[in-house]
């Protein structure tokens, strides 16, 4: 069974533009966006300019939600869930995008000033799943926020820019690599040796007084001090992660691809929410659920183990006047989802740890995994047969380009998403996505065409099934 190439789809011309445009647009969210933080930021926006209200002032003036109705509800600036109401009773059930906008990184420690031998250094702490020798000798930028302890929060934003400095993790030089490189690959670079240098001038010295210990640290905090108002206490209440500086490429002689940091799973929530904009007057309300922590295990308050999607269901039930435990209950039973998370790519590099028949290719479309998880099937959701009929009968349809795919060869490997925490509450849900390359790596590869696809998939979901 081979599945056509969605390029086939797309003729040069003005059908071609369509993928090329979309993919553009997409290529600019994640050079922009590359924190959670910074993603809901942007989502929000778009949102709140599409007509979607808060759903906390809804319920501060004691407003009815009704059918067509245009809601979101966010949590800590690092998850959303984005609402376009139905004209059917919600204990019919939801149509549910979800997906997770974390990525791999490197998070600044809480104390993680110091300084070596007048080199000035932040001691880090990686964050998911990386391959550490990756992050050595890259160009990286620092991004997220300071609060202080007014509650005054500072953005930080450096290294993007062209004329902003970038921050990196030196590596040993060839000539004096005999022992490293004898080592395995995972221990080629200790979590402890990834911490980026910053700064090498000493503070200025003043006449009366000597040299001050740590001059170069000193230094440092000047800087912070008049570029932030931050001082070194302020680090203890800051989220800064470390990623890779520089916007995201075209990829190809025939830029049939995209080449940037936090694809996974950025590339799936970005057509997911671009399908909420585009959906009017559903028949099933429709949702683009937006979660964090997905690359640690889906914990903490923001994450999709914690209560708040089922919480703001709650909240819209109440809101429409018709919330029970069993009204909640029926609701999140009677839905349907599709977890979008990415799926890994074939490589032609590295075909030995695939079988080729059931492995995502780029240029087929959008990726569909009845089950993820490790060897025998190991934290999957594994989805109902019946549930994957009625999404082929969907997209075929539609002439929507698919396709299935397993996460590698039997006892290769394997991975998670969050669709089995969802499969929790008996609703149908299915893993579906884009095929990535290079996956948690500091740059990751993606097909514009299966980009694109994603989208049309996405919307027909939301607006048949």
């Amino acid at each position: 069974m081979e599945n056509k190439n969605a390029w086939e789809k797309y003729p040069e011309g003005e059908k071609r533009q369509k993928v090329m445009d979309f993919a553009e647009d997409y290529r600019k969210f994640i050079s922009k966006c590359k924190t959670e933080r910074e993603c809901m930021q942007e989502f929000v926006s778009l949102a709140k300019d599409a007509g979607f209200v808060d759903l906390d002032e809804l319920i501060q003036k004691g407003t009815q939600i009704k059918a067509g109705d245009k809601i979101y509800a966010g949590k800590m600036g690092k998850a959303a869930a984005f609402f376009v109401i139905g004209k059917r009773n919600l204990e019919k059930g939801l149509n549910i995008l979800g997906a997770h906008i974390d990525s791999p990184r490197l998070d600044l420690k809480q104390v993680p000033l110091y300084e070596d031998n007048e080199m000035a250094m932040l001691d880090t702490h990686y964050y998911g799943g990386v391959k550490k020798y990756q992050w050595v000798t890259l160009p990286l930028a620092l991004h997220g926020v300071f609060v202080k302890k007014d509650g005054t929060v500072v953005n930080v934003n450096i290294g993007d820019k062209p004329q902003d400095p970038v921050f990196g993790i030196s590596d040993l030089l060839i000539h004096l690599s005999g022992e490293q490189l004898e080592k395995k690959a995972a221990k080629v670079i200790e979590g402890e040796k990834l911490d980026l240098l910053i700064g090498s001038i000493p503070m200025k010295k003043e006449e009366d007084k000597k040299e001050a210990k740590d001059a170069v640290k000193g230094n440092i905090l000047r800087i912070l001090q008049e570029t932030y108002g931050v001082s070194e206490d302020d680090f203890l209440s800051a989220e800064i992660e470390a990623v890779p500086a520089g916007e995201a490429r075209d990829y190809g002689f025939d830029r049939s691809m995209i080449m940037g940091y936090g694809h996974d799973d950025r590339v799936c929530a970005y057509p997911s929410f671009q399908a909420i904009l585009n959906v009017t007057e559903p028949e099933t309300t429709s949702v683009c659920l937006l979660v964090d922590k997905e690359e640690i295990g889906s914990v903490g308050a923001t994450g999709m183990q914690s209560r708040f999607f089922e919480d703001t269901v709650a909240e819209l039930l109440n809101q429409m006047g018709a919330y029970s435990e069993i009204s909640l209950r029926r609701t999140m039973r009677n839905s349907k989802m599709f977890s979008s998370d990415v799926s890994a790519a074939y490589d032609p590099n590295y075909p030995e740890v695939t079988e080729k028949r059931n492995a995502a290719y780029f240029g087929k479309g959008l990726v569909f995994n009845k089950y993820t998880g490790s060897r025998g099937k190991s934290g999957s959701n594994d989805a109902n047969a019946e549930y994957m009929a009625q999404i082929r009968n969907i997209l075929d349809e539609k002439n929507i380009a698919f396709q299935t795919s397993e996460l590698g060869k039997v006892d290769q490997g394997g991975g998670g998403t969050i669709a089995y925490i969802l499969a929790n509450y008996g609703m149908q849900v299915i893993d579906s996505g884009v095929a990535v390359l290079n996956m948690h790596a500091p740059w990751e590869i993606i097909s514009k065409v299966d980009l694109y696809e994603a989208l049309l998939g996405y919307q027909a979901f939301l607006e048949t099934i």
